[in-house]
């Protein structure tokens, strides 16, 4: 590994690697921490050409780029090295030069947290870890138990009782020990911490685990690779409780270090605004490290967060790219599932469409030139939620088993006929 340094988002304290397990002991659960890198070692060893040559269709391709050894042994599913659709039909019924669409709902579990949950499990069959855990509010227990479940490793997980069931249908399917809490996401995070102190369970919770992030940076690495190893002038993204946005910047950023890329993009965080606690605290200058946990409400789940874990990061990666934040609301979002998928063949659970509200709202914000490329990224696949999708999709049209009955309808709804 090429780890240099673990270093506190807030305080700015150093740590060797393996001194501390999750946050600073100085500054809290909010003391996220950094995993650094030696770029000229990594320079020594690996190229954008020789990543670009390699037979590897995993996010295992940028291994040097990653905290985990070289010989370490990694899970056998395909995480990663999911599609970068032009979608040229999108960005004309926004008004953007170029979109591109990022589906990371092609993870093995459907979701892009099985970037990091890959990491995690790596991990932990590196460190002879018996025991893995998490809170979620359904797509991070989904990856854990699924990844976890191909090497063997039982999982606990820490899930809202309210989670869809297409998402608790995941744990149960897997094999993971499933804790139906009987409250929200926030209630479920502190209870799977007891656990893990109690019991000595390994705890893959966002933010708190910083290897979370250093899996999820993996998707800016394939964005840049993709579009010929540059990167786009914005990428937006939902964000609940801040770690993706912030794996997104510190994947942009290792390769700006790297000398690989030579600009960050500005980076936009979607959040619902029944969920918006870092748009709130953006709009009003507030120090992320003191923010205040809120009540969540909004339909997309895998975004609602009272109190964003990993809020400092998700504040830097705004800031200093000089993005921003928006909010939307829930029909708004509701209203992305089918026109994301009508306009680029790609189907999202609501937080991943919430990307398509997120983009309009910028633009008309100011936040996005309509001359500029943008990628959004999907962090979800639309079968997690199929309620949700039912509710804005439209009906279907019954007929009898009789081709008179379908020209009927193919009248009525004025579709051609070419005899």
């Amino acid at each position: 590994m090429f780890v240099t340094e673990l270093r506190c988002v807030i305080c700015g304290r150093s740590f060797a690697p393996g001194e501390v397990e999750y946050t600073c002991p100085d500054c809290g659960p909010m003391g996220t921490l950094d995993v650094l890198y030696d770029t000229d070692a990594i320079n020594g060893v690996i190229s954008p050409a020789m990543i670009s040559g390699m037979d590897e269709p995993t996010l295992w391709r940028y291994r040097a780029l990653v905290p985990l050894a070289a010989d370490a042994e990694v899970p056998p599913l395909a995480v990663g090295w999911t599609p970068l659709y032009d979608a040229p039909r999108l960005a004309d019924k926004i008004g953007l030069k170029q979109v591109w669409v990022k589906d990371d709902g092609r993870n093995p579990t459907g979701s892009l947290k099985d970037r990091a949950s890959a990491l995690i499990v790596a991990r932990a069959m590196a460190d002879h870890i018996e025991v893995v855990t998490t809170a979620s509010t359904g797509n991070a227990a989904a990856a854990l138990a699924g990844l976890s479940a191909s090497v063997g490793l039982p999982a606990v997980i820490f899930v809202p009782s309210s989670a869809p069931e297409a998402k608790i249908a995941q744990l149960l399917t897997y094999g993971a020990k499933v804790m139906l809490v009987q409250s929200n996401y926030d209630a479920a995070f502190d209870l799977a911490v007891q656990a893990s102190e109690r019991y000595g369970w390994y705890n893959r919770n966002t933010g708190m685990n910083p290897y979370t992030l250093e899996g999820k940076k993996t998707v800016a690495f394939e964005i840049a690779e993709q579009l010929g190893w540059r990167a786009p002038d914005v990428v937006v993204v939902s964000v609940g409780d801040g770690n993706i946005i912030s794996g997104v910047y510190k994947g942009f950023r290792d390769l700006l270090n790297l000398g690989w890329i030579d600009h960050m993009p500005r980076l936009i965080g979607v959040q619902a605004s029944g969920s918006a606690a870092m748009y709130e605290a953006w709009k009003h200058d507030q120090d992320p490290a003191t923010m205040e946990p809120i009540s969540a409400t909004t339909v997309a789940d895998s975004i609602s967060a009272d109190l964003p874990r990993d809020a400092v990061k998700a504040m830097r990666a705004v800031r200093d790219t000089n993005g921003a934040y928006v909010s939307v609301d829930d029909q708004a979002i509701l209203d992305g599932i089918p026109m994301l998928a009508r306009l680029s063949g790609v189907f999202a659970e609501p937080a991943g469409a919430a990307v398509y509200a997120g983009v309009q709202q910028a633009l008309s914000e100011g936040h996005i030139s309509p001359d500029e490329e943008v990628v959004l990224i999907v962090t979800g696949n639309g079968l997690k939620d199929i309620r949700s999708a039912m509710r804005v999709a439209g009906a279907g049209y019954p007929v009898e088993p009789s081709i008179e009955q379908v020209e009927k309808i193919r009248v009525e709804l004025g579709l051609p006929s070419f005899r």
